[in-house]
């Protein structure tokens, strides 16, 4: 067992708990400083629930082309990227169905019932509708389009901020967690990064939930068990089908998944959710180490993903 000392900083960012870990406990203030001026950046490019950020006056400007920053385009490249990788199974083009679907401001401002709301089967516009240039870092939405980086940029702000806070502090590791994204960067501990694949990122550490341990990347967790909220007795959830435009509806309800950034193990674990069962194939195929848990508990390890671990 380890005897690394860390550092930890929890707070809350982008909606969700945040937490800064640091091999090196003396340095954990300027480690969690660098990451929150990236996470604020993040926050001020690409959120959807801000009326000042980029994205929502790009999404305020339909047909015009739009010169915007390069953490936005770097932002939009990453999610057209999840797109492209899963054949659209995660499509940025999902913001007006989110918003039908009654996610249409910060989550923890979302009552947790309502009258009944009317949902239509309609496929999204899909990613290619966005004329994207990420040399020229210009972008342009057509009339009936909203762009949605709720998949990417969330888990990129976390590889970011991760990779900001060891540049920081010069040497050791760091581990920067947003909710159900984490991502790491550094000289990890001796014994990796124990994460815990609770299905709720608040969840405080449990003995009785398993880890993983992970010595680079990331690690991202898509769950409709947590983000739902019902609109007339009709449970609904934050993960839309492109195919449909309703939330998705297959037969996992957890989706973890380890790669070599966050943001690629978010898009995979989305698009787990939105695949159903062509999920296990594709990952294997990829291959990506996964973590299913079906709608019974039921538990699928995929592709390698290790036997149960216990924290210790």
């Amino acid at each position: 067992m380890s005897t690394t000392l860390f550092g930890i900083a929890d707070d809350r960012a982008l909606g969700t708990l945040m937490r800064v870990v640091v091999t090196r406990p003396e340095r954990l203030v300027t480690a969690k400083a660098a990451a929150d001026k990236v996470i604020a950046a993040i926050d001020r490019a690409a959120s959807r629930f801000r009326e000042d950020s980029e994205l929502s006056r790009l999404n305020r400007q339909p047909g015009r082309t739009v010169l915007i920053s390069a953490l936005l385009a770097q932002a939009i490249a990453a999610g057209l990227r999840g797109a492209r990788l899963t054949d659209g199974a995660v499509d940025p083009t999902v913001g007006s169905a989110v918003r039908l679907a009654g996610y249409d401001r910060d989550f923890d401002s979302i009552p947790a019932d309502g009258s009944p709301i009317n949902l239509t089967v309609s496929r999204v516009p899909g990613w290619q509708a966005i004329d994207f240039d990420e040399a020229a870092r210009t972008a342009r939405v057509p009339p009936g389009v909203e762009i949605d980086l709720g998949a990417t940029a969330k888990a990129l702000a976390a590889d970011l901020a991760a990779a900001a806070a060891r540049d920081a502090i010069g040497e050791g590791g760091v581990l920067v967690s947003l909710g159900g994204d984490v991502a790491v960067a550094g000289d990890p501990p001796l014994d990796g990064w124990a994460v815990q694949t609770s299905e709720d990122s608040h969840a405080q550490m449990d003995e009785d939930e398993e880890t993983i341990t992970i010595q680079s990347g990331g690690i991202a967790t898509s769950s409709t068990t947590v983000r739902r909220w019902t609109r007339g007795g009709v449970d609904l959830h934050h993960i839309i089908d492109p195919a449909t435009g309703l939330p998705a509806g297959g037969p996992w309800r957890t989706a973890t998944v380890v790669a070599g950034s966050c943001v690629d193990a978010n898009i995979a674990s989305t698009a787990a959710i939105v695949m159903g069962e062509s999920a296990v194939p594709w990952l294997t195929a990829n291959p990506l180490q996964a973590r299913l848990v079906g709608r019974d508990g039921s538990v699928h390890r995929i592709s390698g993903w290790p036997a149960r671990q216990f924290n210790s």
